[in-house]
């Protein structure tokens, strides 16, 4: 753009010095001519230049499909990098500079490339929902009473295989280790996982939304849903983005239930654990009664149906809009609608004890009311159901014989449009037992989430540690006072 100014600039300079001003005639009563306007150029628009350039995995570092690609910012970020929302911090390292672009691109691997692609994959999951939330910000859980306070993310934070979010910290937290047996310059950085940071995020964002979730007093189920929402937002913000979308298109031909790296949750993290597929598969087929109430096992029952609708109403639209449009296209539109179908289902979910129920009713109820055709709700009856979910209002006989009519767009099995399933089992472990997190990220086993009741959580704002050992401190308390 600089290019053409100038060049404009030197059009009319030149211009200027040919156009010749007749000479008036000494005693000549004849009035001077006019004189001749400059031409000028037609102005070339320019855009803000609002924004920065990071370079960034666009899964994990194991995903070579993919690599490391430029990303943009299309927001102020200063030096650090830290925005209004969120602030890096590696010590030594940060506060991190732009480079003479402004950009944030550095050698993969570096201290500062961990610090640059872990803000702006964070920063790209706060915008992803913040587009499906009308464009407002989502409050972090102390975002309360004008408090700003942004979020603190650590990119190399500790020695261990986990990351985790904390409240009380007001912070993303990820970890690095060797695996075992490995030596020792085979470091896993979880700051560089795509899938990680997003999912993390994902449960510093619900937190947000729903700050009563993390508490373990809630059922099982509600453990389950942050877990899955987390695992949800790595598989929407992928989806979100278009050279990740043209690239799974290729690889599966369209077919998301083909092995790819969209279904497969941190690849180099998995296998560092010897999980060939990540640490969780999206595209599985578990049950609830298979899961009991370990939540980490629990919430790969919702992600499954999720996942399972995503590939339903793609095949649905890829049907009906294959001739006009391309279809990387129709699956990035599908992934966003769907997205924000789950996302304005949780909104509306219950503030605590939330259930898997809960949350395929709203998601019934919002896709009728914005006019979505009326298959889309009988994928999703379907895909509850056969996880064991919810009852079957809507006949399985078509889905289970593989017969199913995925191109008819007003098809429900038997005419009618339902909207309100129930429970299939309400004795199901899942909803009656305590919260099994043994096997969760460590946002889930943090010690805030597991004393802290639902009804303190839900109430948003800080939490001290004092909030923690408010049982301890209580006890104390009276025993000092006698």
């Amino acid at each position: 753009m600089t290019i053409h100014q100038q060049d404009f600039q030197e059009q009319r300079n030149t211009a200027a010095t040919q156009i010749e001003v007749p000479a008036q005639r000494l005693g000549s009563a004849a009035a001077p001519a006019a004189p001749q306007a400059a031409p000028r150029p037609v102005p070339v628009p320019v855009p803000a230049r609002t924004g920065h350039r990071f370079l960034i995995y666009k899964q994990d570092p194991s995903v070579t499909e993919l690599g490391a690609r430029l990303a943009f910012v299309p927001t102020v970020v200063l030096n650090g990098p830290t925005d209004a929302r969120v602030r890096t911090e590696m010590q030594g390292v940060t506060p991190v500079a732009r480079n003479v672009n402004g950009d944030f691109v550095f050698a993969a691997g570096s201290p500062q490339f961990d610090c640059a692609h872990t803000f702006a994959v964070v920063r790209q999951a706060i915008a992803m929902y913040e587009r499906h939330n009308g464009g407002n910000p989502i409050p972090f859980a102390w975002n309360v009473g004008g408090n700003t306070d942004r979020i603190s993310v650590f990119p190399r934070a500790g020695v261990g295989a986990n990351a985790f979010y904390s409240r009380t910290a007001k912070a993303l937290k990820f970890l690095f280790f060797t695996p075992e047996g490995q030596p020792e310059t085979n470091v896993v950085h979880t700051c560089r996982s795509f899938d990680i940071v997003a999912h993390e995020t994902g449960h510093a964002l619900l937190d947000g939304l729903k700050p009563g979730w993390l508490s373990a007093d809630g059922p099982p189920q509600t453990g389950g849903l942050h877990e899955s929402f987390g695992d949800l937002t790595a598989i929407f913000l992928a989806l979100a983005q278009p050279d990740q979308a043209e690239a799974l298109v290729a690889l599966t031909k369209a077919n998301l239930h083909d092995k790819s790296f969209l279904a497969d949750v941190a690849e180099e993290f998995g296998r560092a654990l010897g999980m060939p597929s990540g640490l969780r598969n999206a595209d599985n087929d578990l049950k609830l009664s298979q899961v009991g109430n370990e939540v980490h096992a629990i919430s790969q029952v919702f992600t499954g149906a999720i996942y399972d609708v995503l590939a339903d109403v793609y095949t649905f639209e890829m049907a009906r809009q294959r001739r006009t449009k391309d279809p990387s296209l129709v699956l990035i539109e599908t992934a966003s609608a769907l997205c924000r179908l789950v996302f304005d289902a949780i909104v509306a979910s219950p503030a605590t004890h939330a259930r898997y129920v809960d949350v395929a009713n709203k998601m019934l109820q919002i896709s009728a009311g914005r006019g979505d055709p009326a298959i889309y709700r009988t994928f999703i009856r379907n895909r509850f159901a056969v996880r064991e979910i919810t009852t079957a209002a809507t006949p399985l006989t078509d889905l289970m014989s593989g017969r199913m009519k995925m191109t008819d767009a007003d098809y429900t099995g038997d005419g009618q449009d339902v909207t309100e399933v129930e429970a299939l089992d309400e004795h199901s472990a899942s909803l009656r037992a305590e919260q099994d997190r043994s096997r969760c990220c460590g946002t889930m086993q943090m010690p805030e989430y597991q004393v802290v009741d639902a009804e303190k959580l839900a109430k948003r704002g800080s939490l001290e540690d004092d909030d923690i050992l408010r049982n301890d401190l209580d006890e104390l308390r009276r025993a000092f006072s006698k």
